[in-house]
């Protein structure tokens, strides 16, 4: 199966899955499982196969600085979502994000002190999201809800790993880690239950980005010496590992 075949079925696949994933666990898991590496993963690898190993683990390092930058989203949209509607909770979120993107990639930062950074930013920001109100019963999603956000996905990694040779390998990593499908699921529970959701969503994400970051690191220090087979089996199952640890602290009284 060449490259883009790959492209065109684990993408959609991952995202399908992680979406069935939070319908049925609640809006919190749902945040906690998009944190997952579901889109940065794919296109780490797809940018391997395709560019290398060493500028892959460059992009991933980007990716790593990325997580800040979520973290900066995740607090600006929760409290936006306290005093205002989804459109503009969301436009508050992304310009969070942007304002700390555009500042991060001038960091001379290793792999090790990126992750510490990282980690103090999450810990930051779940110590700082606003409580969340009780959610409305949630509403049927319509049926168009999946398909579009698996072939909204599947675009994303194609579009970014099309164009990483001109973007460079840290902004490529970079843009991969826009919280498109945490942002996907926070608006559609904001609209359908109002702001208590959407702070969940936002919640489950902030833990589930410890295991992204984990992830991330494995493969900035990885990818070269261990090759791509060695460096994605070493930093998923760490990422795994990790993610348990963050469903037991985010399902704890």
């Amino acid at each position: 199966m060449d490259n883009l075949a790959l492209k065109l079925v684990v993408t959609p696949g991952l995202i399908g899955a992680a979406t069935l994933a939070g319908r049925r666990w609640g809006q919190s898991v749902g945040g906690w499982v998009v944190g997952l590496p579901l889109t940065t993963g794919p296109v780490a690898f797809f940018i391997a196969l395709d560019h290398g190993e060493e500028f892959a683990a460059a992009a991933v390092m980007g990716s790593l600085a990325g997580a800040v930058a979520e973290a900066a989203f995740s607090l600006a949209y929760g409290w936006s979502a306290r005093w205002s509607r989804w459109p503009l909770a969301l436009l508050a979120g992304s310009g969070a994000y942007a304002g700390v993107a555009a500042v991060l990639p001038r960091l001379p930062l290793g792999p090790l002190p990126l992750y510490a950074l990282v980690i103090v930013a999450l810990a930051l920001a779940l110590r700082l999201m606003p409580a969340g109100a009780a959610a409305a019963a949630p509403a049927p999603p319509p049926r168009w809800d999946l398909p579009a956000r698996m072939v909204l996905a599947t675009a994303v990694v194609l579009l970014l790993t099309g164009l990483a040779p001109r973007l460079g390998a840290r902004l490529s990593g970079l843009l991969a880690t826009y919280p498109l499908f945490a942002a996907l699921l926070t608006a559609f529970g904001h609209r359908l239950q109002g702001a208590g959701a959407a702070i969940s969503v936002l919640r489950g994400l902030l833990f589930g980005l410890f295991a992204f970051a984990s992830f991330c690191l494995l493969l900035a220090v990885g990818l070269v010496p261990l090759g791509i087979a060695g460096a994605f089996a070493g930093a998923t199952a760490v990422a795994l590992l990790v993610q348990g640890i963050s469903l037991w602290r985010l399902r704890a009284p």
